[in-house]
């Protein structure tokens, strides 16, 4: 279910190497602590952290936690596809989950059981675009749900997620910029940061937060 984690000196060695290409950057790296990405064992399955990105699209996490708990309790305490497929939408609304989020977690979990996707065995996918297609085929997966995915539940180090509010009002930050930077902007600009780019984010959110 998991992949290999990364090391603490691994990590080191990557902060060191992005801090090496731009000083700004380098001194948010030196200001706050180590990136984990990569680093943590994950406790939960692919399937239920997929389901929890779900629930905290446009949420604050207290909120998306509650939810998320909600949920959880409704499906006898496991977040698995059955389970998941088994509850009804005013049982999910009871919880919370707004009619297009039980839609997309409904579909996850329809995805899983038809074998139309192996979510147990995403990890062992090499390419992230392979993931991202997988993924975004189904209805209501999008670009910041697949993003926050690959990052912190498998731990992929390339991973720019421009589409992320945080991210960008980070980057403002870092860089001082006088006005908003638009996604397709922040694209560009992350090229001199590959195969790292993940950790990069990392640090806007910490920098913005």
């Amino acid at each position: 279910m998991t992949t290999p984690l990364l090391s603490e000196s691994a990590m080191r060695k990557i902060s060191a190497d992005l801090a090496s290409r731009d000083k700004r950057l380098a001194k948010v790296i030196a200001a706050h602590p180590l990136c984990t990405i990569g680093r943590n064992q994950k406790p939960i399955k692919h399937f239920e952290s997929l389901v929890e990105s779900v629930i905290s699209q446009q949420l604050a996490v207290k909120a998306a936690d509650t939810i998320f708990g909600r949920v959880k309790k409704a499906a006898g305490g496991r977040i698995i596809p059955a389970r998941i497929e088994a509850l009804s939408e005013a049982e999910m609304r009871e919880a919370g989950v707004s009619g297009a989020k039980f839609k997309t977690i409904q579909g996850l979990a329809a995805a899983s059981l038809n074998k139309e996707i192996n979510f147990n065995k995403l990890h062992e996918i090499e390419s992230d675009e392979e993931i991202y297609s997988q993924l975004t085929n189904l209805w209501g997966i999008g670009p910041w749900t697949v993003d926050v995915f690959m990052m912190f539940q498998l731990g992929r180090l390339d991973i720019w997620p421009t589409g992320d509010l945080g991210v960008r009002r980070g980057w403002e930050k870092i860089y001082k910029l006088p006005e908003e930077i638009t996604p397709k902007a922040l694209q560009l600009k992350g090229e001199k940061f590959r195969p790292y780019r993940s950790v990069v984010a990392w640090y806007c959110w910490r920098a913005w937060s």
